[in-house]
């Protein structure tokens, strides 16, 4: 029996692919990928001999069939997925069939695009005396929220915020975060993170629908928002003199 490997091609940028990821894909018998959202450029270096699979129009039964069988063979497949696969990527449905199949698997972690986004941005998400909290979530769509999980809900947090598969509903995001956040609270839309076409818009929460829809900006975006993405902030005590901890006595 062969192995399947889930692995997280990153944000976009072929050179954010792991070490791992690429050694594997690399020498792949069969690979299937998610054509709508990853970089074909991460499957350069593959085997000539390798197949490749779009997964964009396949069902789950289609994916599970084409891996299940490779595997049979006693082949290596590489089932590839954009950002990191723990995240939205809709891996969990598979990797229970495969369990129930008894096919072996293992997820190769990769580069998602919320931190991929804060990198294009140069911010941190967790300033001291700012923010200490990292919310991921998403308006609720084809694929539906819970409701203790409503934006309006995780706003009261005022934590750093990316909002992922959303941005096609800027306007109504701007809508619920406002009255927790306030108008003034930054924000950044980051589309494409880490692609050659990348592409940055900033504001506030007041500002950022009209500046998004200005810059055509429809999907595959993230939306960060929060303090953290201002210049107020408190210097941390891992650097601090004055602050003793395990490899470092206090230098006052």
């Amino acid at each position: 029996m062969g192995k399947v490997y889930f692995i997280g091609a990153g944000p976009g940028d072929p050179d954010l692919l792991t070490i791992k990821g690429k050694s594997i894909i690399d020498r792949a018998d069969v690979i299937v990928y998610a054509g709508s959202l990853v970089n074909p450029q991460v499957l350069q270096g593959r085997k000539e001999s390798a197949i490749v699979h779009d997964s964009a129009g396949m069902t789950l039964d289609e994916v599970v069939q084409v891996i299940g069988d490779a595997v049979k063979r006693g082949e290596t497949a590489a089932r590839v997925h954009t950002g990191d696969p723990s995240i939205y990527g809709a891996i969990r449905e598979q990797m229970d069939r495969f369990e129930a199949m008894g096919i072996e698997f293992e997820v190769v972690p990769g580069v998602s695009s919320f931190v991929a986004s804060a990198a294009a941005l140069k911010k941190e998400f967790t300033l001291p005396d700012v923010s200490q909290t990292v919310i991921c979530t998403r308006l609720e769509g084809r694929t539906p929220v819970p409701e203790a999980e409503s934006l309006e809900s995780l706003a009261k947090h005022r934590a750093s915020m990316a909002i992922f598969l959303s941005v096609h509903m800027i306007d109504e995001v701007a809508k619920r975060l406002t009255p927790s956040y306030g108008e003034d609270t930054p924000v950044a839309v980051v589309q494409r993170a880490s692609w050659e076409d990348q592409k940055v818009v900033t504001g506030k929460l007041s500002d950022i629908a009209e500046k998004v829809k200005e810059a055509g900006i429809t999907k595959t975006a993230q939306i960060l928002v929060g303090d953290f993405l201002g210049n107020e902030y408190s210097l941390s005590k891992l650097y601090d003199k004055s602050f003793s901890h395990e490899y470092r006595a206090a230098k006052i």
